[in-house]
């Protein structure tokens, strides 16, 4: 059992109404990873740094279950970097500065003994490469997500069209799915979006919660309540390694477990929008995870 992971392992700076950071670790395949690794002992990773990229933080990854043989180390190479600024509802941004440097000319390399993997998590990257990833599997994994985003469908949506025809699950913000689909009602949205291949849907709607579709269903999730959110640039990255981590963890991917897994993801999540980068969740325990999802559950649960 064993879940790869495919995504930007990178640097951010981040200004929000909260603090302001210099250059830190980021990345959607970082976020992944750590989120994930609370319920897999086996994570795969594929992406591309350069030799800038802080060894101690490979060692993290490593000391996480987390196997780095796929991670390219591009010498005499910068690593892709991200510069953003927050507004007051943290729910828009501004990028302020992006530098593709390494991830320019990335062709993914899947080493063989990952290629039967059983989960695929897809992150936020190029569609082109995304394609280039499923057509290394020897197999087909036993479920495939794949995270994009609105600079894709801008640039790249023959790609992108082309990619989402082959996965099982597609992870899109509200934004993002009303660009899509060329519809504002999410209801309508996500039954145009299900008919271009996936066989679920889920909408991240950031301090609002997530919605996951199949054909015939919809589940909601909240998002929990936090008195302070200081960096949400990570938090649906931490929810995508939280939902397939917990389906590989529990080797059920039915609409039920779906579920189950939107919530931890959703747990995931609020911890990582707490502190800047990768602050928080690098060093969560399983004590607090169970303990905000007892909480999660408080303010779901009642009785009619």
């Amino acid at each position: 059992m064993s879940i790869l992971v495919v995504g930007t392992v990178a640097f951010d700076a981040i200004e929000t109404p909260y603090g302001k950071t210099e250059k830190i670790v980021g990345g959607a395949a970082t976020y992944i990873c750590i989120a994930a690794s609370f319920f897999s002992k086996k994570i795969n990773l594929v992406s591309v740094v350069g030799d800038d990229f802080p060894s101690k933080t490979i060692r993290l990854l490593n000391n996480k279950s987390v196997d780095t043989e796929g991670l390219q180390i591009k010498e005499g190479r910068k690593t892709f970097f991200w510069s953003g600024k927050y507004h007051n509802n943290m729910n828009s941004r501004d990028t302020l500065e992006t530098q593709l440097n390494v991830l320019e000319d990335f062709e993914p390399k899947v080493p063989k003994k990952h290629t039967t993997s059983e989960y695929l998590m897809l992150g936020n990257l190029m569609p082109s490469v995304q394609k280039k990833v499923l057509a290394q599997m020897k197999k087909r994994p036993k479920l495939i997500v794949l995270d994009t985003m609105n600079f894709w469908m801008d640039h790249y949506l023959e790609d992108l069209l082309e990619a989402i025809k082959e996965v099982d699950v597609l992870t899109i913000n509200d934004e993002e799915a009303r660009q899509l689909s060329q519809e504002y009602s999410l209801i309508k949205a996500a039954k145009k979006i299900l008919k271009m291949g996936p066989t679920y849907l889920i909408i991240k709607k950031g301090e609002h919660g997530a919605l996951l579709f199949n054909q015939e269903e919809v589940f909601f999730a909240p998002a929990l309540p936090l008195e302070e959110v200081c960096d949400p640039t990570g938090a649906g990255d931490s929810f995508a390694g939280g939902f397939i981590g917990y389906l590989e963890k529990t080797q059920d991917i039915s609409f039920e477990n779906m579920k189950r897994a939107v919530i931890y993801g959703s747990v995931l999540a609020s911890f990582c929008v707490e502190k800047f980068g990768i602050e928080k969740i690098e060093k969560l325990t399983e004590k607090e995870i169970d303990c905000r999802l007892k909480n999660f559950v408080k303010l779901t649960s009642y009785n009619i």
